[in-house]
């Protein structure tokens, strides 16, 4: 992670920054916080230009894209027209959600080359894959064909100055003979090229401990998606600081994870409307956690 210049500031005036004076809220020796682009993904879907203006607004300087396509490029806008806009606000994509077509199944290159290209236009670290279709993680020999792509791609990426990432729900927590699918991915891909992004709710979720996680494979895990859990019903996510998760032990272990950047994120469940969950959320991060 990025630690930004040190002013004095303490953390109660930091946190009324954040919702008083948000563009002010990162101008202290604090980690960035990241926004995953997904939790406003209805906002975006109308206006992406007011929309990215409001996510600077709110104080976040790094975010993670989503929902690439050869076909229909960043909701409609080119790689180089969505990186004006993010440079406009002062915003840094430093990873991206890119599915890669058929890519995990099939060995097609033509997306994952398409992703390469639009990643490196905006500038990225990370390109990361978010999903498995459901037909091809069945068993171990999926996994282990799954892993055996990833590492293709990662050498794709090396050669053009991107890191790969896995990102993970549920589903790869699921034993087959004995075996997670997570510990199949964790164990044959390369740790020199293939690095993973934890989504922190769903491992919980699965009824994981990411503690347990990092002490195994330290260093693996250079990026987290930091979203709560609702105390009543696990199918929804919730402010951060409202929900069930302990992150406060979580962000303890930083060190050992590997974690570089963070990503808030929130699907579902809205107090208000997104913005100010969003703030309430960063609000919480600042005061608590960093």
């Amino acid at each position: 992670m990025i630690t930004r210049r040190n002013f004095i500031i303490n953390t109660s005036l930091a946190t009324t920054a954040v919702l008083a004076l948000p563009s002010l809220a990162f101008t202290m020796d604090k980690k960035e916080i990241g926004l995953q682009l997904y939790t406003l993904r209805d906002e975006i879907a109308k206006d992406v230009k007011s929309t990215l203006e409001k996510v600077a607004a709110a104080g976040f300087t790094t975010v993670e894209t989503y929902g690439f396509s050869i076909k229909d490029q960043f909701w409609g806008l080119s790689p180089l027209d969505l990186k004006k806009i993010l440079d406009a606000n002062k915003l840094k994509a430093v990873s991206g959600h890119y599915n890669l077509g058929s890519f995990l199944y099939d060995g097609n290159t033509s997306e994952l080359i398409a992703a390469i290209d639009a990643a490196k236009i905006l500038k990225s670290e990370f390109l990361t894959i978010p999903w498995v279709d459901e037909p091809f993680r069945k068993n171990i020999q999926d996994y282990k064909k799954i892993a055996a792509r990833l590492n293709e791609a990662a050498k794709l990426c090396a050669n053009s100055g991107l890191k790969l990432a896995y990102h993970n729900h549920d589903f790869e927590f699921q034993k087959h003979d004995g075996i997670t699918g997570y510990e199949i991915l964790l164990k044959e891909t390369d740790k020199n090229l293939v690095c993973f992004e934890l989504d922190l709710y769903w491992v919980v979720r699965s009824g994981n401990d990411p503690l347990q996680l990092f002490k195994e494979n330290p260093g693996r895990f250079k990026m987290w998606h930091v979203k709560d859990m609702d105390k009543i019903d696990q199918a929804l996510n919730t402010e951060i600081g409202s929900g069930s998760i302990d992150f406060k032990t979580i962000f303890k272990e930083a060190k050992k994870s590997g974690m570089k950047h963070f990503f808030l994120e929130q699907e579902n469940n809205f107090a208000g409307d997104s913005f100010q969950s969003i703030k309430t959320s960063c609000s919480f991060i600042l005061k608590e956690l960093l």
